[in-house]
């Protein structure tokens, strides 16, 4: 969780204060640092609900709203990887008709559009979770049984089963536009010569955006299994490794920045060398 908030932290001061940084492609990544930072936010509350499931002494209100932000971030940070991905499809093989319509401003507004996208595919869990009295796994002679979990009518409804299928298709349709758009990217720049000094960039940005993906998929795969069949018997089990991979990926974005992109690294030095993010963490000693 420090690892995670300490990265992306630095990947959105890195891209806001240094101007250079606000490529189209960095805008969605330092997008996706909030994203990844409300997720990690929310690791102390999931930690606690697995030391004591019940019972639950933060009220309804906070029960349904951190619910809503995991599920939010989490269709948040797919659809940023899927369209970050479609606007490298476009500036790799239609560079002229890319350099027309994807612009700051645009990008910008699309972020916006994606964030309310997400927003609105989790609003049914304001509806799906509450607290209840749980009704197996609690202690004997416990009193307040109060649980923060699906309700009863979220299952009876057919609501819970819903949410499930939206999902599996949030991950299953963006995992198959990303395997068609990386194919034609790989098959462009493959026929492509490489003594271009814009196409040696273009492979560049597409081979640490590929390692993003690929980190992606291996992190939220088992996650979306798990959802599927945790009422196996080996779900629980299943259910804890698939929430580390989760909030493991949260974490390992701003490492893999790192290690990918000369970029990003060089951005970094700079911010550490004119004591900007210094300024930011001890404004009054530096002004002393």
């Amino acid at each position: 969780m420090l690892f995670g908030l300490l990265g992306n932290i630095l990947t959105i001061l890195v891209v806001w204060l240094r101007p250079h940084m606000r490529s189209s492609t960095y805008l969605y990544l330092s997008s996706m640092a909030v994203s990844d930072l409300l997720i990690l936010l929310l690791l102390p509350l999931d930690l606690y609900k697995l030391w004591r499931p019940r019972p639950w002494l933060l009220g309804d209100l906070a029960c349904k709203l951190t619910m809503f932000l995991s599920e939010c971030c989490t269709f948040c940070t797919i659809l940023h990887i899927t369209f970050l991905s479609l606007e490298r499809y476009m500036a790799v093989c239609w560079p002229i008709t890319a350099k027309t319509l994807v612009t700051r401003r645009r990008t910008r507004a699309l972020i916006g559009c994606l964030w309310l996208g997400a927003a609105v595919s989790a609003a049914p869990v304001l509806v799906m979770v509450g607290v209840e009295e749980g009704i197996d796994g609690g202690h004997e002679g416990e009193l307040d049984k109060r649980e923060c979990r699906c309700t009863h009518y979220a299952v009876s409804s057919g609501l819970l089963s819903a949410m499930m299928i939206l999902s599996n298709l949030y991950f299953l349709i963006p995992l198959c536009i990303l395997g068609l758009v990386y194919s034609l990217i790989g098959r462009t720049l493959w026929l492509r010569p490489q003594s271009s000094r814009k196409d040696q960039s273009h492979r560049h940005t597409v081979k640490m955006l590929g390692v993003i993906v690929l980190a992606f998929v291996l992190c939220w795969l088992p996650f979306h299994v798990g959802r599927t069949i945790f009422s196996l018997s080996l779900g629980t089990y299943f259910n804890l490794v698939s929430s580390v991979l989760f909030y493991l990926s949260a974490a390992v974005n701003p490492l893999l920045y790192n290690l990918m992109s000369a970029r990003y690294r060089h951005a970094v030095n700079l911010l550490y060398g004119h004591g900007k993010f210094c300024h930011i963490l001890f404004p009054r000693k530096l002004t002393v």
